[in-house]
């Protein structure tokens, strides 16, 4: 299976869980303001194991393609653009290996701001009985079935570890990411 067909595939699932407004950026190791040490975890093992991702053509050799356009809030903040690796849904949560990486353009360029881990409910929940995932004391959220794209139901979390959000650093749209300068 193609890179670009896993991607497709899973694209409605991206729907559900992306979107971005420019801001703070986050240096390396750090935790966004107000976070506990336990919350910098997941975001200082993303910064360390993605950073070479800066570059979105090191992200495309290691197997994420583009998907979708920018992925703009219905109401504020953004996602941004996804790039996904459709081997890597593959059930398991790894910290290090994010299934999507999200980048805000800029003036013709990609910026990596954060990423999201995705994982199928059946699946996960088939194989760990249940439970539902946290990853580094994160847990993902729930989207459930029906929802408004009609897939399955599945779990996911942001990570926004190379941008500053307001609302947190595992929230779905950051208002410090944008789509306008597409």
């Amino acid at each position: 299976m193609t890179i670009q067909r896993s991607s497709r595939m899973f694209l409605p699932i991206l729907l559900l869980s992306s979107i971005a407004a420019g801001g703070p950026v986050l240096a390396a190791g750090a935790a966004p303001a107000g976070s506990s040490d336990n919350d910098a975890t997941l975001i200082q093992i993303v910064q360390e194991s993605t950073r070479q991702f800066a570059d979105v053509n090191v992200a495309e050799s290691a197997g994420y393609g583009r998907f979708l356009g920018c992925v703009t809030g219905p109401d504020h903040g953004a996602m941004g653009i996804h790039y996904v690796n459709g081997a890597l849904l593959n059930g398991t949560l790894d910290p290090t290996h994010p299934q999507a990486l999200i980048y805000e353009p800029s003036d013709g360029k990609l910026r990596l701001v954060g990423v999201e881990f995705i994982v199928d409910q059946a699946t996960w929940d088939a194989a760990h009985g249940g439970a539902p995932p946290v990853l580094e004391g994160q847990s993902l959220q729930l989207v459930g079935f029906p929802n408004r794209f009609g897939v399955k139901a599945f779990y996911e979390l942001h990570v926004w570890a190379f941008r500053e959000s307001p609302l947190g650093a595992y929230v779905d749209w950051n208002n410090n990411v944008s789509c306008a300068k597409e």
